[in-house]
């Protein structure tokens, strides 16, 4: 069949439906603008239906299972728990299917028209839709947004069986969890990973390629994680090579660059993910695409073609879906005309949901000397928390970083960096601290609520003041 062209022209056409994607057409559309959202598969990408809300709810069965494990110590009698990981996998997708259909809802609301294809960039600012009923169309617009988003990274040697070779995707299809399962990669989706394997009942070992577990976060923060992995059996190798694997029937033996092999019943591949870029046909477009894959803009998320930009992970920019949030904002702000501000990409706020939470926004220790900053920092334990101890949980720090001023006392908050109970629904303090660049006297003189997880935040900036209450 031919192209064909629509009879309407849309202010905004979007490619990829996933956070940055239909945030940009909700705000747009929010503002009057006319848009198109065009999605291959369906409106959440990633994030919604294969990522964060899955992994978070499986996270969240593996918290359950850990409280009614410790009932016996607030005096609530129980038999040990058990654990039906299909039941779990149903309420996963309950949970996904509750959040598409309102997600979906919303769109139609907002008179967002949606096609459901694959979206290719072509001159002036028009899109080719390739239906998934085979039915082709042309777009035309002011003005196009590239959100295609990413798919997992493999490794040679460990080729995607959905088996014994696992990546994200096919976690989140089981229908029981493997008894040994080897994580070959050690960042926040490996961790969490492994927190909750390891909690339902699997027997777990990290293999990470660098010298440490979560690289980037603070290190105060990583032996908090590394020891409880530890206490509760998960084996964590780093510096380790992988060398591929020889299926043996029952699972796979990995192979490990001066070691002996690992046996293992499944292997979860969690070495990051790659933009997917190659679908959006930009050979030839005017859009430079780098080595990685990676669709290159300035700090405006503007591509090298007038009228066209890219947002979340399709640009080298920190995999969030919130960062995602926040450029889609970005770039809507533009075309109404609005003040557009970048994106702080240094000071975003990062949360990790394994056991324990790790929550930060802005420099780590390390990283703020390695900047040129004289520093001072105060850590602070759980131990000493009212709440923590009510609610059993009394592991972690939490740690600030403050700019050391000539006379030597705190001033500006530069990273605030926890590990511990719900420390990503604590962040929240810290990061606007960071991001308007508040000092430690400013922010110090703020009361936190008592008894509160939030009092440990409080205790650890006033501290820096030279005087505090429980320290």
């Amino acid at each position: 069949m031919s192209d064909q062209a629509t009879d309407t022209h849309f202010d905004l056409i979007v490619i990829g439906g996933g956070p940055g994607g239909y945030a940009a057409a909700l705000y747009g559309a929010s503002a009057g603008l006319q848009v198109a959202l065009v999605e291959m598969d369906k409106v959440g990408g990633t994030c919604l239906h294969r990522g964060c809300i899955p992994a978070k709810e499986l996270l969240e069965t593996a918290h359950v299972f850990r409280t009614v494990s410790h009932a016996g110590d607030f005096g609530v009698g129980t038999s040990a728990p058990t654990v039906n990981f299909s039941t779990t996998i149903a309420r996963k997708q309950q949970v996904v299917d509750t959040l598409f259909t309102g997600l979906s809802g919303l769109l139609k609301h907002r008179k967002v028209e949606l096609f459901n294809g694959i979206g290719t960039l072509q001159a002036d600012r028009s899109v080719r839709v390739q239906g998934v009923d085979g039915e082709v169309a042309v777009l035309n617009g002011d003005a196009v947004v590239l959100a295609s988003g990413s798919v997992p990274r493999t490794i040679p040697g460990f080729e995607v069986d959905g088996t014994v070779v696992l990546t994200s995707d096919e976690v989140f299809a089981l229908q029981e969890l493997p008894k040994r399962v080897a994580v070959i990669g050690g960042g926040a989706i490996g961790c969490e990973f492994a927190s909750m394997m390891s909690d339902l009942g699997s027997e777990v070992t990290i293999l990470e390629a660098l010298p440490q577990i979560l690289p980037g976060v603070d290190k105060d923060v990583v032996n908090v994680v590394r020891r409880s992995f530890k206490g509760r059996g998960i084996d964590v190798k780093v510096g380790t090579k992988v060398q591929g694997h020889t299926p043996n029937g029952n699972g796979t033996s990995i192979a490990i660059e001066g070691q002996d092999p690992l046996e293992v019943d499944a292997v979860v591949v969690s070495v990051g993910r790659r933009p997917l870029s190659e679908s959006l046909g930009l050979d030839g477009t005017g859009v430079v695409v780098d080595g990685r894959g990676f669709v290159e803009v300035d700090e405006f998320c503007r591509t090298a073609v007038d009228g066209v930009w890219a947002i979340g992970d399709l640009i080298a920019t920190p995999g969030l879906a919130h960062v995602g949030y926040a450029e889609a904002i970005l770039v809507v702000k533009q075309l109404l005309g609005d003040e557009a501000i970048p994106v702080d990409y240094a000071n975003v706020a990062w949360c990790i949901y394994c056991q324990p939470e790790v929550a930060f926004a802005g420099y780590s220790e390390q990283g703020a000397i390695e900047a040129g900053y004289e520093v001072v920092t105060s850590k602070h334990r759980w131990g000493g928390n009212s709440r923590a101890l009510i609610i059993g949980d009394t592991e972690g720090v939490v740690k600030v970083i403050a700019e050391k001023r000539a006379d030597g006392t705190a001033g500006r908050l530069l990273g605030v960096h926890m590990a511990g109970p719900w420390v990503t629904e604590q962040l929240g303090a810290g990061y606007l601290a960071v991001n308007w660049e508040a000092s430690v006297d400013e922010i110090a003189h703020y009361i936190q609520p008592h008894p509160s997880l939030t009092e440990t935040f409080g205790e650890a900036v006033l501290s820096l003041t030279g005087r505090s209450l429980n320290s």
